[in-house]
């Protein structure tokens, strides 16, 4: 582990990601005594960040668990997987890497690339998971990816639903997704990054450098807070908090996973 950055996460950066980090790691009981947990990254700035607190957390011992780096190689250019290798080196990460082809199935795809390539990647990283015997798998999702996720499918999907801080998954038995950057803004991570003068890949796949980062549904919803934010400073957090504030009498109809659910079906 490279100790000067390690270091600036708790000390430079102490108040904005280590103990956003760690709150979120306690409140949601993300990581519990025990647990094997594989922390995924793909090369970008949120996961290796994250990957960087685990390693932080886990050197602490202030919860005995264990730990493995992996990385999915999709089917990176050698340029683009040797610049992850280099800063996994540099952060001092013992990352495992394993092959895939999901570059080349989502580009075959015509109407939702972005779509297979997610689902393809989760599934690749649950199967690996289960290999290593790990009953969890961490991602490197941030507070500004909750709430544009919230916008996106109130706007987009016609629904209302957060990205949740851990999951079960319902494909493979005895493995739950988590997301220890939860609590964490991008902003901050971002900062970690310059200040530590740190490059990372972005997406890195030609469906992306063909369309453009601009042209996603999730840029524009960024744009939209952004503008929402110069009126009223507290719209993320409120957005934020919005899940946790539902009150179903309020509601026309919800589901819990199984049963549907109406207002009028109790109406008096």
């Amino acid at each position: 582990m490279n100790d000067r950055i390690s270091d600036s996460i708790a000390y430079e950066f102490g108040r904005s990601i280590w103990t956003k980090f760690r709150r979120g790691v306690r409140d949601y009981e993300l990581i519990l005594p025990g647990d094997r947990i594989a922390v995924c990254i793909s090369g970008g700035k949120d996961s290796m960040l994250m990957a960087q607190c685990i390693s932080r957390l886990k050197k602490n011992q202030e919860i005995p668990f264990e730990a493995e780096y992996i990385i999915m190689d999709p089917g990176y250019t050698d340029e683009n997987l040797n610049h992850i290798l280099d800063n996994t080196e540099r952060l001092g990460i013992p990352a495992k890497v394993f092959s895939t082809h999901i570059f080349e199935s989502a580009e075959k795809e015509k109407k939702h690339p972005c779509f297979l390539c997610a689902r393809l990647r989760r599934g690749w990283l649950y199967k690996k998971a289960q290999e290593l015997g790990c009953n969890k798998i961490a991602l490197g999702h941030h507070f500004d990816d909750v709430i544009e996720t919230i916008l996106m499918g109130m706007l987009y999907g016609s629904q209302m639903q957060t990205m949740m801080p851990k999951l079960k998954s319902e494909n493979y038995e005895g493995v739950e997704l988590i997301r220890p950057l939860y609590l964490v803004r991008e902003e901050d991570i971002i900062a970690w990054r310059d200040f530590n003068g740190l490059e990372f890949i972005q997406c890195a796949c030609k469906v992306t450098e063909k369309k453009g980062e601009e042209a996603s549904k999730r840029a524009e919803i960024k744009a939209l807070i952004k503008q929402l934010k110069q009126t009223n400073p507290a719209v993320e957090m409120n957005i934020f908090r919005s899940p946790e504030n539902v009150n179903l009498r309020k509601l026309i109809s919800y589901h819990d996973g199984e049963k549907h659910h109406h207002f009028l079906d109790d109406y008096m």
